[in-house]
C-alpha cells in the first residue's frame, strides 16, 4: 500500500451493501484515507446529485466520477462534464419510445427526465436518480445531458442485441446494472476519467488501485 496514492471504487454491489447502503464506519475511512493523502475517488453511473445526497460534506474530500465519466468532481467543485448534442440524444429517446420496450431517461446535470407514464417506477428509480423530473413530452427536451438512460430488464442481453448495434459506433455505450443501458459521448468511461485525474492531481495509473464488478467498470481496471 505504501506506493498507493489513489483507491477508487464502483458503487453498486462493490462498496454498498446488498441493503443499498453504505457499509459502517465508511466515512471514518475516508477520513483516515485523507490523513494519509491517498485520494478516495467513488466512481459512479450515479448522476451527482445524487451522490451528493448520498455522500454529504464528504464530497469535499473526495473525487467523484459520475454518470460513468460524464462528470468529474474534485472536492465538491465540478471539474469536467461531457455533455451530449440535443438532436442526438431527442432521435435516442425516439428510438426507444417507438421500437423498443425500455423506459427512456435523459440524464441532465440538474435532473432526470422521465415520461409522466412511468410514474409507477419513482420509487426503484429515485434510488439511483434522486432527482427525477417527470414530463408529458420527452422529444422535445433541451436540456444539459450529458448521459443518456435505458431502464430495461436483461439489459446485458439487450445491450449485446440492440443498443451496441444501433449506438456503439458512435458513442460509448455501456451496461451500468441488472436494468440500466448507459449511453454517453464517444470515448466517456470511468477509465477515461481515472486518466483525467491522474493527470489533475500528478497521479500515475500504476500508483492507483480500483474496484468494480460490471460491464462499466471494464475500462476503469483495465486502466489501474
Amino acid at each position: 500500500m505504501k506506493n498507493v496514492k489513489l483507491i477508487a471504487s464502483d458503487m453498486d454491489h462493490t462498496l454498498l451493501m446488498e441493503n443499498g447502503k453504505l457499509p459502517d464506519g465508511f466515512f471514518d475511512y475516508i477520513d483516515r484515507l485523507d490523513e494519509k493523502g491517498i485520494r478516495f475517488v467513488v466512481a459512479s453511473g450515479r448522476p451527482m446529485y445524487t451522490l451528493r445526497d448520498m455522500f454529504g460534506d464528504k464530497m469535499d474530500k473526495m473525487v467523484v466520477i459520475g454518470d460513468n465519466g460524464a462528470a468529474i468532481s474534485n472536492c465538491g467543485k465540478i471539474i469536467y462534464k461531457s455533455l451530449m448534442d440535443v438532436e442526438e440524444y431527442q432521435s435516442m429517446i425516439c428510438f426507444v419510445e417507438d421500437e423498443t420496450d425500455g423506459v427512456a431517461v435523459l440524464c441532465a446535470l440538474s435532473g432526470a427526465y422521465v415520461l409522466k407514464k412511468y410514474e409507477k417506477y419513482a420509487k426503484f428509480f429515485k434510488a439511483f436518480l434522486s432527482n427525477l423530473v417527470f414530463v408529458d413530452d420527452m422529444r422535445s427536451l433541451d436540456v444539459e445531458a450529458n448521459k443518456f438512460t435505458i431502464f430495461a430488464p436483461d439489459a446485458a442481453v439487450k445491450y449485446k442485441e440492440i443498443y451496441t448495434p444501433r449506438f456503439g459506433d458512435n458513442f460509448s455505450v455501456t451496461v451500468g446494472g441488472r436494468e440500466w443501458i448507459d449511453i454517453m459521448n464517444k470515448g466517456i468511461n470511468k477509465g477515461m476519467a481515472m486518466r483525467k485525474i491522474g493527470e489533475l492531481l500528478g497521479i500515475d495509473t500504476s500508483e492507483m488501485m480500483a474496484f468494480g464488478d460490471n460491464f462499466n467498470d471494464a475500462e476503469m481496471l483495465k486502466t489501474v
